[in-house]
C-alpha cells in the first residue's frame, strides 16, 4: 500500500483515524519533530488486562506515571550494568543448548532450532527474573506450556478486535467471535504463574542458598516497600506482575524470533554463513566454545545482526502510538487521538534507501555508522524516541552470543533433498514476525572444537 499511496497514509478504520508512516523521511520528521506530540499509547483490546490495567511500561499512556515506571524498569531491570551482570546466566544456558544440539549431531538427525531457541530465551529470562530456571524452581508445568502461552498472547493481541475501531458496539462483536474469552483465558494462565512466583519469593525460606544472586523479583519486592518518587503511587504486587509481563512478552519472544530468522537467513545464504563462521573460528582457533568476551569487535557478525533486523524486525509495525495534541507532518494535519503506526518492515526494504533491498547482504553495514539505537531513521527495528524498546541491549546480548556459538560449534546442513530456495521465509500474521514454518536443520559438529570441553 505504501508503494501506491506514498510514505504517509491517513486511513479511517471504523471511528479511528490511523496514520501509517512508511519511509525514513517521514519517520525522521515524526520522531525528531513530533516525538512528544505522539508518544502516548492507545487503549486497545487486551493490553489493559495483560498490563494489569496499564501498570506496566510498554502499554501505559505517556505521563508522570510512565516516566517513573520507565526509570524504574530501565535502571533496575534492563540497565547495561544488569545485562552485563547476567553474563554467566547466558553463558551457562548457551552451553547447555550446545550440549543438547550435540546429541542431535551425534545421531545426524534434524533439530528444531525454532523450538530450541525459544526454550533458550525462556530459560535465560526465567533465571534472570526468578534466580533459577523453570525446572530448578519447580515450574515444569509452565515450562511445558511456555511457548504456547506466549504465542497465544501475541496472537490474540494481533487479532482484529472490533472494539478498537467501533467502540460503541465492537466489544459485543469480540465476545461473539470468542476474542474476549481467549484473552481472559490467556491472562489467567500468565497471572497464575506470576502470582505463584511472587508468593514463592515472599515465602520465608525461599532462598536455596545464601550466595544466590539477587534476582529481579527480589529487587522489585524491595521497591514495593516504597512509594514512587512523586508519592502518588505505591508499588504493589500488580505493578511487579505487570513488569514481569513486559519482560516475558517483550525481551524473550523478540530474542527467539530474531535468532530463528538469523539462522534461516544464514542457511539460505551459504556465502554469508561461511564468512561469519570464518570470522569467529579464525580468531578463536581450537578453544572449544565462545565466551562473551570473545565476540567483542566482530564486525561481520555485527553486520549480520543489523542486516537481520533490516529484513526481519521483531514486528512489522512498531507498537501503536497515539497523538496527544494536533500537529502537522509533511502536509497532513493529525488530530488528537489519532493512532500512529510506523511500518519498519517497509522502511527496511525501501529501494530508495537500500540497494537490492530484498537481498541478505551484511556487507552493506560494514564501515557504516548505522546502528539500531533509533537515530538512523532508515533502520528502526526497535523504534526511536521516548518509546524506543527498552530491552534492546538485552536482546542484542543474547542474540549475538548465541549466534557466535552456533556458528563456531557446528556446521549446518539442510535436510536431504532440500535446497536453499526451499527455506520458507513467510512470516506469521500478528504483532510479532514469527517464522510461519519452524526452522529445522542438521547440525554437524565442527571438528576443531574440543568435544570434552562441551560435554
Amino acid at each position: 500500500m505504501s508503494k501506491k499511496h506514498g510514505p504517509l497514509m491517513l486511513v479511517h478504520i471504523g471511528f479511528v483515524p490511523t496514520l501509517i508512516v512508511s519511509s525514513a523521511e517521514a519517520a525522521k520528521e515524526l520522531f525528531k519533530a513530533h516525538d512528544l506530540d505522539c508518544c502516548s499509547r492507545p487503549p486497545v483490546t487486551g493490553t489493559g488486562e495483560l498490563s494489569y490495567n496499564y501498570l506496566d511500561v510498554d502499554f501505559t499512556a505517556y505521563g508522570d506515571y510512565w516516566r517513573e515506571m520507565q526509570h524504574l524498569y530501565v535502571i533496575e531491570v534492563l540497565s547495561i550494568k544488569r545485562v552485563q551482570s547476567c553474563r554467566f546466566v547466558r553463558e551457562e544456558e548457551v552451553e547447555s543448548l550446545i550440549k543438547s544440539i550435540s546429541e542431535f549431531s551425534k545421531l545426524g538427525t534434524l533439530v528444531n532450532l525454532s523450538e530450541k531457541l525459544m526454550s533458550l530465551t525462556a530459560d535465560v529470562t526465567c533465571r534472570v527474573a526468578f534466580g533459577k530456571s523453570f525446572r530448578e524452581r519447580g515450574y515444569e508445568d509452565f515450562d511445558t506450556d511456555y511457548e504456547e502461552v506466549i504465542h497465544e498472547a501475541f496472537a490474540t493481541l494481533g487479532s482484529f478486535a472490533a472494539a478498537n475501531f467501533f467502540p460503541y458496539f465492537g466489544w459485543n462483536v469480540d465476545r461473539i467471535t470468542g476474542l474476549h474469552r481467549r484473552l481472559e483465558r490467556n491472562f489467567k494462565r500468565l497471572d497464575a504463574f506470576f502470582q505463584k512466583v511472587l508468593d514463592d519469593h515472599l515465602c520465608s525460606g525461599y532462598r536455596i542458598a545464601e550466595e544466590e544472586q539477587e534476582d529481579i523479583i527480589d529487587v522489585l519486592i524491595k521497591l514495593a516497600k516504597y512509594e514512587t518518587a512523586s508519592g502518588t503511587e505505591k508499588i504493589t504486587h500488580n505493578h511487579i506482575k505487570a513488569i514481569l509481563m513486559d519482560i516475558f512478552l517483550g525481551g524473550s519472544d523478540t530474542a527467539s524470533i530474531s535468532m530463528a530468522w538469523a539462522m534461516a537467513e544464514l542457511a539460505k545464504n551459504p556465502r554469508v554463513m561461511k564468512k561469519a563462521k570464518e570470522e569467529i573460528r579464525n580468531s578463536l582457533g581450537n578453544k572449544g566454545k565462545v565466551s562473551e568476551t570473545d565476540i567483542e569487535k566482530r564486525p561481520y557478525l555485527e553486520a549480520v545482526l543489523k542486516e537481520l533486523w533490516r529484513l526481519h524486525p521483531p514486528g512489522t509495525l512498531l507498537m501503536p502510538r497515539e497523538a496527544n495534541i494536533r500537529f502537522n507532518i509533511l502536509g497532513y494535519t493529525i488530530e488528537p487521538k489519532t493512532r500512529v503506526q510506523v511500518n519498519v518492515w517497509a522502511i527496511g526494504r525501501d529501494p530508495n534507501v537500500w540497494e537490492n533491498p530484498q537481498e541478505f547482504y551484511p556487507e552493506r553495514f560494514l564501515d557504516s555508522p548505522i546502528d539500531f539505537k533509533g537515530q538512523h531513521y532508515e533502520f528502526l527495528p526497535f523504534g526511536s524516541g521516548r518509546r524506543i524498546c527498552p530491552a534492546v541491549h538485552k536482546v542484542a546480548a543474547i542474540l549475538e552470543f548465541t549466534l557466535a556459538n552456533l556458528l563456531y560449534c557446528f556446521d549446518w546442513k539442510l535436510p536431504g533433498g532440500m535446497t536453499e530456495e526451499d527455506i520458507c521465509k513467510e512470516e506469521e500474521a500478528g504483532i510479532t514476525a514469527h517464522k510461519k514454518v519452524p526452522l529445522k536443520l542438521i547440525p554437524v559438529k565442527y571438528q576443531c572444537s574440543s568435544e570434552n570441553k562441551m560435554s
